[in-house]
């Protein structure tokens, strides 16, 4: 008993300090949420300025230059880009991406040369590579977690110089959208070719020193770029919340453990004080029948 005792009170002290971690976890997470939820809203803001902007020199220059990022053509290729995190304890973040990915594929494609994917986060990639799907980058795309232009900046290029050179017809992405504190939403977002740009209907008078058609050439890569970088702003707010309700679950099911074996220890305690009293009372008893 005294044995069993003791493995209990283990368990206890064990169970104790994981749920000190995974709380000590959630209000870290719950400070990222909170400072990545600030970033992307104010960058939604500026969004909203480059679209509307955008769009003004799209309509202006009309049916006399169509840029070819603008231009839908048959689709042989398709390139699929998933937003993931590098590490775990973040519940079904990650999974759910892979597994809208995988039935997506198996929908839509026949052949792996109908398509080619690529990655954010270690996570994503890794699965990608154990998958055996066409990847267009080898090593994986490392994202801290306050995302910075630079980081994507490369990998974006290569999406829209694979997208001029033909190489790929359409880029789909893939992510978690952030709704709120308690619900992520795995989004399918096609971003090449880009379609009708939608912008307020105010009409600002721009000079263009080069041209309409050189402002654009270098407008719109940029904007294609701007957008992905909004879009894993968002997936990394979800991500951050996805851990915060991860570890409070964790923290949950911790306490509510240590209250069952607590519960366990105490009465299996109050069973051996009460063995020994009856041991203690039978051998009074037993010397006072002597006399």
């Amino acid at each position: 008993m005294a044995n069993s005792l003791r493995q209990v009170k283990i368990r206890i002290n064990s169970t104790k300090s994981t749920a000190q971690i995974t709380k000590a976890m959630y209000t870290v997470s719950q400070s990222k949420v909170k400072r990545a939820e600030k970033t992307y809203k104010a960058y939604k803001d500026f969004m909203k300025r480059i679209q509307d902007t955008v769009s003004q020199i799209v309509e202006k220059a009309g049916g006399e230059y169509q840029h070819p990022l603008l231009l839908g053509r048959d689709i042989k290729k398709t390139a699929y880009f998933i937003i993931t995190s590098d590490r775990g304890l973040a519940g079904a973040y990650n999974s759910s991406i892979e597994k809208a990915l995988t039935e997506k594929i198996k929908e839509n494609h026949k052949s792996k040369d109908e398509f080619i994917t690529a990655a954010i986060g270690k996570k994503g990639h890794f699965y990608l590579k154990k998958m055996g799907y066409p990847m267009l980058e080898e090593n994986p795309t490392y994202i801290r977690d306050d995302v910075l232009f630079v980081d994507i900046a490369p990998l974006a290029k290569k999406f829209v110089e694979a997208y001029l050179n033909k190489e790929i017809d359409k880029l789909v992405i893939v992510y978690n959208h952030y709704v709120n504190s308690l619900t992520q939403e795995v989004t399918f977002e096609e971003l090449l070719p880009i379609k009708k740009i939608e912008g307020s209907h105010q009409q600002t008078d721009f000079v263009y020193e080069t041209g309409i058609e050189k402002t654009l050439d270098l407008l719109l890569p940029m904007y294609l770029e701007d957008m992905i970088y909004g879009i894993i702003l968002d997936a990394k707010t979800a991500e951050h919340s996805a851990r915060m309700n991860s570890m409070k679950s964790a923290t949950d099911n911790a306490e509510e453990i240590i209250a069952k074996l607590q519960l366990l220890y105490n009465r299996a305690r109050q069973s051996v004080v009460t063995n020994e009293l009856i041991d203690i009372i039978g051998g009074a008893n037993a010397i006072g029948g002597d006399d």
